[in-house]
């Protein structure tokens, strides 16, 4: 068991977790969801590309 305690000053994210709130009001506010990674060219874009 450690001996280290940890105590922050604000509440704990599991005892006041954040208020729902609606797709269309986070869409507005955050915008459209972007993808993870950018748009690659597939194979034969880049295959017709280089060609």
């Amino acid at each position: 068991m450690s001996v280290y305690s940890f105590r922050g000053s604000g509440p704990d994210q599991w005892s006041s977790p954040r208020p729902y709130r609606d797709p269309s009001l986070r869409r507005y506010h955050y915008g459209k969801i972007q993808p993870m990674e950018e748009d690659r060219p597939g194979f034969f874009a880049r295959l017709v590309r280089a060609g």
